[in-house]
């Protein structure tokens, strides 16, 4: 299962772009703070790249800016690429499927609204594997003997 949720902060205002299709696409980065903190030391944050499509990318390019949070529900894409030089460049950022608020009324000058966008599901979907039953079917070594021994 590929999902991710993190909380961060944008590093800079998002910025709508669109495919020569016209899809509309934005890539930001969020500051991601880190859980543990070495005594005597700053709070360490992880910066991940995000990218948002069509009305998920216009909610946050209408909704968000630099220093504001959000939380990001999605998957994580890995690619690769030859730069101008020639050398392999490997990617990994966040393709976000749903986005939220995290800041509060007071927090923001965003006006405080408390929406989120909630990406469509993609067109084809894995069928899950099957739950295996143990109502029926062969208890193994399993073996009660006395109903009364047991605590309920």
């Amino acid at each position: 299962m590929n999902n991710v949720s993190l909380i961060g902060r944008l590093t800079a205002d998002p910025e709508l772009r669109h495919t020569q299709s016209g899809i509309a696409n934005v890539r930001f980065t969020i500051a991601v703070d880190r859980t543990f903190v070495k005594a005597g030391e700053e709070r360490q944050a992880d910066f991940i790249s995000i990218v948002a499509w069509r009305q998920t990318a216009e909610f946050i390019c209408k909704y968000f800016s630099k220093g504001r949070r959000i939380a990001v529900i999605g998957e994580i894409r890995t690619g690769s690429y030859v730069d101008k030089d020639g050398v392999k460049r490997y990617t990994t950022e966040v393709w976000a499927n749903n986005v939220e608020f995290c800041d509060s009324k007071n927090d923001s000058s965003g006006g405080g609204e408390q929406r989120s966008y909630s990406q469509a599901a993609p067109r084809h979907q894995e069928t899950p594997a099957p739950v295996p039953s143990y109502s029926s079917g062969d208890t193994g070594d399993f073996e009660m003997t006395n109903d009364e021994d047991l605590p309920f």
